[in-house]
């Protein structure tokens, strides 16, 4: 069918069935987001050869139906016996981006869809869509059925002289390098934004898209650099550190979609698939991070650290915000001593670009921490430190 948005034909060849077999293979939880009547949308309601896609609560109510209900004779139909268990389900995306709906009647229908999917499923999670101020009115009206509230953040190239436009990025690496770390700062402001608006109401945030935006070709070729690694390193940092709050993250996309921000790239006809530097550091802080937060009390300058541990063992996520200057720093647990660690990081040269399969430069290097429990921080390194607490 067409798309009514970006152009192109959609070829529906990932369904249901697809997607949520993708997220078992690589261990992650799927969220579905039904149509929410079109955002309110009329211009998408109805295709150009009449086909309706406006869905309403009932449709959403029957999608839950199908993924979660043992008995549901369509998926069985369709040769899956057991139900898919998908536990996360958002109602509506960037609803609140133009004028098409205002939050009240939003709300309402949020309320309306809420209570036909939970019919089907009473046991899923339900994210309602709060940007652009509407958290407050969203939590009032309908945050009785919901888990999460929902809001985007992207970070654009900036202004015209910026360099994260099209391969200007290669003029000035300093220039760029200042740049991307405005990122991190930016993200941070939207998540106050956030924590401000929701302060009164007990219910946590979910950001359900988060990502560069830039303009390139078929995509922004900066996104390949390492210096956009350690871009998106400082943005987990935040997230790690709002984790209070902030329940669910997401930071770029997979290759495939509409969008030039890859996290990986699969080469076509051939050649061995390989992870672009923002997946890197998303591989790096997955194997190597905790349960529960833990707060940092103080850092050597130019690094940009989040902390968290699991039983005996402290994780930190550490980035070397200094572009061509190396840190020294020594670890220090208040109440605790450290028996022995290891240190996992990529320092690649900024401007370094991953265009292949390079596992000599996408894979971490590894290294035991020395006796005096101190390490030197290469300059625009992304590093996962793991200490292993001994008795006081």
């Amino acid at each position: 069918m067409l798309n009514q948005l970006w152009g192109g034909i959609y070829n529906n060849q990932v369904g249901t069935h697809e997607f949520v077999d993708f997220c078992r293979r690589v261990g992650a939880e799927p969220l579905i987001v039904v149509n929410f009547e079109s955002d309110g949308r009329k211009y998408w309601a109805v295709s150009p050869k009449g086909d309706i896609r406006s869905g309403d609560a009932k449709e959403a109510g029957e999608w839950v139906d199908y993924c979660n209900s043992p008995s549901n004779a369509l998926r069985r139909q369709h040769g899956v016996k057991e139900p898919y268990g998908v536990k996360l389900w958002q109602i509506g995306n960037e609803t609140s981006y133009g004028d098409a709906i205002d939050v009240d009647t939003a709300a309402k229908k949020t309320l309306e869809f809420a209570r036909a999917m939970r019919k089907a499923d009473p046991t899923i999670d339900i994210i309602g869509w709060a940007d652009s101020g509407w958290a407050g009115r969203m939590a009032e009206i309908a945050g009785g059925e919901l888990q999460y509230l929902a809001f985007h953040n992207g970070f654009g190239p900036g202004g015209q002289d910026s360099p994260l436009r099209g391969i200007e990025y290669r003029k000035d690496p300093d220039k760029t390098w200042k740049y991307f770390m405005k990122a991190c700062k930016a993200q941070q402001e939207k998540l106050d934004d956030m924590r401000r608006q929701v302060a009164k109401y007990n219910i946590p945030i979910a950001l359900t898209e988060c990502h560069f935006i830039l303009p390139g070709r078929n995509r922004c070729e900066v996104l390949s650099t390492w210096a956009a690694g350690v871009a998106n390193a400082c943005i987990l940092n935040v997230h790690e550190r709002n984790g209070g709050l902030l329940k669910i993250a997401t930071l770029a996309d997979f290759c495939g979609t509409r969008w030039q921000n890859n996290a990986i790239m699969i080469p076509v006809p051939s050649g061995r698939s390989f992870m672009m530097p923002v997946a890197m550091v998303m591989s790096l802080y997955r194997k190597h991070s905790g349960k529960e937060g833990v707060e940092v009390a103080a850092t050597a300058d130019g690094l940009d650290v989040a902390a968290s541990r699991t039983g005996d063992r402290i994780f930190l996520h550490v980035v070397n915000t200094h572009r061509t200057q190396s840190v020294k720093s020594a670890f220090q647990i208040q109440g605790g001593r450290i028996a022995g660690g290891r240190v996992y990081w990529f320092d690649l040269d900024p401007e370094f670009e991953v265009f292949e399969y390079r596992p000599e430069c996408t894979f971490p290097n590894e290294s035991k921490l020395d006796p005096n429990l101190a390490w030197t921080f290469p300059a625009a390194s992304v590093s996962a430190v793991e200490l292993t607490m001994g008795p006081v």
